[in-house]
């Protein structure tokens, strides 16, 4: 009998060669089948008249093949199958790219399905490429189909009938994580009519009922996971730090802090005063000042006679750090160092020996101070930069070259505060709510590609003063497919290099360069060597160039809004007058709304509201990127009411049995989901 932990090729039906196109979509085991919930539905219960076909609307029409199809060939690589459908009320003409065996499988005087975005006029329907089944088949048509996310060679349909399979061999077998009292007294359905509904819903009321059940169990389980994070953590006890006078420190500061900078740094002082290690997050938008909060933190920390670090993601931006940081803390006295791992094997040799001896206080890096060789005399606090760009793994790897060090974590992705304390439920989170004063703003606009001729004339004069720009682009478009040149980065550098601007110097960067190349291509634009530089979101997080005043996103509505927020942030950063350009074609109404959003404001925490009103959670974090379980049911800007009972209901478990003694399915799932905290659960 199949368990949920079978691969999926041995499920009956699927075999090893779909199980390898399933594998690219992280399918492997039979509970990764049944997981891989849909991002939407169509509602293909309702059966139209052809007469009453609207251009532009997608619906199910019930029809006749009046003469068997026919198969051309327009040229290579291009075929159609024609044909007319016939109902009572009028006649649809239908054509199919690249079908060729539709021509032998669909035959004169059946009766079909077809659903699809109806076309042409009033007078004389059309459909192109429509989904098409014999009447009273009833899979793809006549009830309320999922729409999953797919790839290349795994079409809805193969998905869904693998997911039947899946569901089929796993009816008996499926545990119920939730106790009886929870999914009662919540009225919750029972997890066999949940995934089954999830999937192949009888009715709308069904999907609703599937749906409630399943978000409610993943947010239970993640809170329950995240409260026995925390609890651990509560547990540990490390000497507090004494009080430290920090007016020499505020007085080399070249500006006053704000009053939310003060806020956050009195609130991480008092934690490494408190006898626990710290485990904080600092959250702020771009510009905040959240580098002075952790600076701040350094200091108080090396008068307590201890040793400090803080990692960077890049190279690039931990010797920013370091520029930035060190001579500051030099003044005070503080000795600092940097630590890549470009740098020699001698000099890491080197600063590994003076940490290890303790003639380094403050040691600014990347993933190299977490080398097996790196030691440290007595780290007592850790801070990491960017904090969406390192795993819990790699944070506890460098608490662990300290005896539970005090932890501060910093992000610059504003993440509305209800989602904060949930993404970071095992950290304490401080948040830099207001900008420092002469930050200024930049002229956001939202343009169609109608107005990329003006851009580029803008760009070329921008150019001209010595300025440098941005231009983001999508690297693959949502199906998987490979986008035309001008949405493609390189492509679209040599295209802008050899037809736009021969004369200036185009460069471009995307995620799949080796990290060399990256930091090169980027030093390179910091440098000033660069006018225009292609990327791909990997600048999304990057070196700070005050001399880049324009950032042009391509395709914006494929970016969640904070997201683009950040991305803005990457310019406005010196005195010269910036701008953000957003290009869309798109004609959704829901588009132009959320594009109108990031023009009026400045404000990342608005800007995360919305989003996450819009959109949903998911542009936010990856939550497994910090070794936390992902949502995917639950959305947190839909189901914050159904997040409250979720964690009462959790907070009440835990309450009358913290070990979880009595609901082992409960307690064996929650430890599945926090895997990467394994050690931390225990």
């Amino acid at each position: 009998m199949a368990e949920l932990s079978t691969d999926v090729q041995f499920i009956r039906g699927i075999g090893g060669q779909r199980a390898k196109a399933l594998e690219k979509l992280g399918i492997r085991t039979l509970r990764d089948l049944i997981s891989y919930f849909p991002r939407a539905y169509d509602d293909r219960t309702q059966i139209k008249h052809i007469l009453d076909l609207q251009p532009g609307e997608t619906a199910c029409v019930e029809a006749m093949v009046t003469a068997p199809p026919t198969l051309s060939r327009v040229r290579k690589g291009l075929e159609l199958v024609k044909l007319r459908a016939v109902d009572d009320s009028g006649a649809l003409d239908v054509t199919f790219f690249n079908q060729a065996w539709l021509k032998s499988s669909l035959k004169a005087g059946e009766t079909y399905i077809f659903y699809g975005r109806a076309e042409g006029n009033l007078l004389r329907r059309q459909m192109t490429n429509p989904v098409v089944e014999p009447l009273g088949r009833g899979e793809q048509t006549g009830r309320i189909v999922p729409v999953y996310p797919l790839t290349a060679g795994v079409s809805q349909l193969i998905l869904s009938r693998s997911i039947r399979q899946g569901l089929d061999a796993c009816q008996d077998i499926l545990p119920d994580v939730l106790p009886d009292a929870v999914r009662q007294g919540h009225q919750l359905c029972r997890i066999g009519f949940a995934y089954e509904n999830i999937h192949f819903p009888a009715s709308a009321e069904a999907l609703d009922l599937a749906r409630r059940r399943l978000a409610f169990e993943e947010l239970f389980l993640f809170t329950i996971g995240l409260r026995s994070l925390r609890s651990r953590r509560d547990e540990i006890r490390t000497p507090p730090f004494r009080e430290v006078d920090m007016a020499a420190f505020y007085s080399v500061l070249p500006f006053t802090l704000t009053a939310a900078q003060r806020r956050c740094v009195e609130e991480a002082l008092g934690d490494m005063r408190s006898g626990k290690p710290m485990n904080r997050l600092c959250q702020g938008d771009v510009g905040s000042g959240k580098t002075m909060v952790a600076a701040a933190c350094v200091y108080f920390c090396v008068k307590n006679g201890r040793q400090a670090a803080l990692m960077a993601p890049t190279e690039i931006l931990a010797r920013q750090h370091y520029d930035g940081l060190a001579p500051m803390m030099e003044k005070l006295g503080v000795s600092c160092a940097l630590l890549t791992g470009s740098m020699s094997a001698k000099t890491k040799r080197t600063i590994s020996g003076q940490l290890a001896a303790g003639e380094i206080d403050f040691i600014i890096g990347t993933h190299a101070l977490i080398s097996g060789s790196v030691e440290y005399q007595d780290l007592g606090l850790v801070v990491t930069d960017e904090q969406h760009r390192f795993g819990v793994g790699q944070r506890a790897a460098l608490a662990s070259k300290g005896n539970s060090p005090h932890m501060l974590v910093m992000s610059a992705t504003p993440i509305p505060r209800t989602l904060a304390l949930i993404l970071y439920g095992d950290l304490d989170v401080s948040i830099i709510d207001e900008l420092p004063p002469g930050r200024q703003q930049i002229g956001t606009s939202a343009v169609s590609g109608g107005y990329r001729q003006r851009l580029y004339d803008f760009l070329r004069r921008q150019a001209e003063e010595g300025r440098q720009c941005y231009i983001v682009c999508p690297e693959v478009s949502e199906n998987g497919e490979t986008p035309d040149e001008r949405k493609a980065v390189t492509q679209y550098a040599k295209k802008l290099q050899t037809e736009v601007f021969p004369d200036l110097r185009v460069a471009f960067v995307h995620g799949k360069m080796k990290a060399r190349e990256k930091e090169a291509v980027m030093s390179a634009f910091a440098a000033g060597e660069t006018d225009i530089l292609v990327s791909t979101t990997v600048i999304e997080v990057g070196v700070d160039v005050p001399n880049a005043t324009v950032m042009v996103v391509e395709n914006a509505e494929r970016f969640g809004l904070s997201q683009l927020h950040q991305l803005r942030g990457r310019v406005g950063r010196g005195s010269h007058k910036s701008y953000c350009i957003l290009i869309s074609d798109s004609k959704s109404e829901e588009t132009r709304q959320r594009l109108r959003i990031i023009t009026k404001t400045g404000d990342g925490f608005k800007i995360a509201e919305e989003d996450l009103h819009l959109r949903g959670p998911g542009d936010f974090f990856g939550l497994r990127q910090h070794g936390l379980p992902g949502l995917r049911v639950a959305d947190l800007g839909c189901d914050a009411a159904l997040l409250k009972e979720a964690q009462s209901a959790a907070v009440a478990l835990l309450a009358e049995d913290p070990k979880l003694s009595s609901c082992p399915a409960t307690a064996a799932r929650v430890a599945e989901l926090f895997a990467q905290n394994a050690e931390t659960l225990n």
